[in-house]
């Protein structure tokens, strides 16, 4: 099996939220007309990208490179996700670095409205043209090879429609999903002719992105050749561990459960059975800032020297270069059970000024650290708060050890705070605080459990607290949806 490199892959977009084209095309270099005059792209979509096995793997780079861009998975969705939640302070009210998503003033005109909607229906986009492309040229690859591409595909297109659903619709335990939700769309585009759509259903979006899951784990491999192909290309594991997040997203925790089993060994020291052999490593620095591709980090953005997110998209600028947030004494920095040793205190975090600064990401010039997306970490919490949740405490206190004492292994949890399932479940959720700070987790936490967003800050720098009630709990659709699409 040929092996993708993520790097090479570029995009041409015509249109942000419908047109993905990858650049990389052969053209000839004797032939001078052609360059001054290249065929567009719409008529290099039917004609050449699936005529033969190289041009087919370009479009399978291209979905990953798709969600890499700054203003996606490769540093913004999870800077927004984060600090609207309650572990940041901002520092300088700038626009272009989540200003508007921290204060809770996102309009439909604001940047941090459009960004994701847009760069995640081009990466939507990507996916939908390879799986309509290998359907109308199914003897462009083997059929097994086709069947993994299929797969990847299906998998990033849930992984975008879920960051959509998680930012744009209301959370699924509200009403089960019966609120309007996104634009479910399914056939690629190379045109704007089919604009119009309306949105569907919160439910119906989860139904699509679980039977995209499903399939993908079906046709998705075991494993890779190499640990950096295990760590940025979908392969089975990943599905089974982004289906624990989006079922305990739902609340159906037996689901979870089923999912967890998958890749959780029945003791400790845990560990995936099958396929890539995923677990913790026993130093909490190790993935971020060792070894980007240990067999904790089931999925991430990788960087190179040559191929980075930059500027203000970029997770290190944001928060341990130009530091325009420090970590919220009153958040979880302040918690009392987040001991000072704790390795993930002593590692992630910095002070300067006075006040601490998170230097997860730790490479700022150039920022090379790879965007984790899952790690198994995040597989062990969730098995965790299900497990609580349908009353096998002697499960989940396993598994919430697991995580605290790789950390603190001095730490004891106190009977209060795993005698009764609720008691546990807020721990749990507050490990959850401590050992994802700063991967974009906390704003889904928030919703998902239809918790309030607290308020943070202080005199003229400050955010309201958010209920679910009000219109900013969730992001609104942005203007250039609106205004392209009549249905919307």
């Amino acid at each position: 099996m040929k092996e993708i490199n993520i790097k090479s892959a570029k995009h041409w977009v015509r249109k942000a939220a419908y047109l993905a084209l990858p650049l990389g095309l052969a053209l000839s270099s004797c032939d001078e007309n052609k360059l001054l005059n290249p065929v567009p792209n719409i008529q290099l979509q039917d004609a050449f990208l699936f005529d033969t096995p190289e041009r087919v793997l370009g479009q399978v780079n291209g979905i990953y490179t798709a969600m890499k861009i700054g203003d996606l998975y490769g540093g913004r969705y999870l800077m927004l996700a984060d600090i609207r939640g309650e572990e940041f302070i901002n520092r300088t009210q700038n626009v272009f670095t989540g200003y508007d998503a921290w204060s809770h003033t996102v309009t439909s005109g604001s940047n941090d409205a459009s960004s994701a909607w847009g760069s995640s229906y081009t990466a939507i986009n990507s996916a939908n043209l390879i799986i309509d492309g290998l359907a109308a040229h199914p003897t462009a690859v083997d059929a097994a090879l086709a069947a993994q591409y299929l797969a990847e595909a299906k998998f990033v297109r849930a992984f975008c429609y879920f960051g959509l659903i998680t930012r744009y619709g209301q959370p699924y335990a509200k009403d089960k999903g019966a609120s309007k939700g996104v634009p479910l769309r399914l056939k690629g585009e190379t045109t704007p002719a089919n604009n119009d759509l309306a949105r569907s259903t919160v439910a119906e979006v989860y139904t699509q992105i679980l039977k995209d899951l499903e399939e993908a784990e079906a046709g998705l491999p075991l494993t890779y050749s190499t640990a950096l192909l295990n760590t940025t290309r979908a392969h089975k594991n990943t599905a089974r561990a982004f289906k624990t997040r989006v079922y305990l997203t739902m609340g159906d925790y037996e689901k979870v459960i089923t999912e967890a089993k998958k890749l959780v060994s029945d003791a400790a020291p845990f560990s995936a059975p099958t396929g890539v052999k995923n677990t913790l490593q026993a130093n909490v620095a190790t993935p971020f800032m060792t070894d980007y591709t240990t067999t904790e980090s089931i999925f991430s953005m990788p960087m190179t020297v040559l191929n980075i997110v930059a500027g203000q998209n970029s997770l290190a600028y944001t928060y341990n270069l130009n530091l325009e947030y420090n970590l919220n004494a009153s958040g979880i920095l302040g918690d009392k059970t987040w001991s000072a040793t704790d390795a993930r205190k002593t590692n992630f975090t910095r002070v300067a000024g006075g006040v601490t600064y998170l230097k997860k990401y730790n490479q700022t010039n150039p920022a090379l650290d790879y965007v984790p997306l899952i790690r198994y970490a995040e597989v062990l919490l969730n098995y965790a708060e299900a497990a609580a949740k349908t009353g096998d405490l002697t499960k989940a206190v396993a598994l919430l050890k697991a995580v605290r004492n790789r950390s603190d292994a001095a730490y004891v949890f106190p009977d209060a705070d795993i005698a009764t399932a609720d008691a546990l479940v807020k721990t749990i959720w507050i490990e959850r605080r401590i050992e994802f700070l700063g991967e974009g987790l906390r704003s889904n936490d928030l919703l998902r459990n239809l918790l309030t967003i607290p308020a943070k800050g202080s005199g003229g720098l400050s955010s309201p607290a958010v209920a679910p009630t009000q219109p900013e709990y969730i992001f609104p659709i942005p203007n250039a949806e609106l205004s392209t699409n009549k249905l919307i």
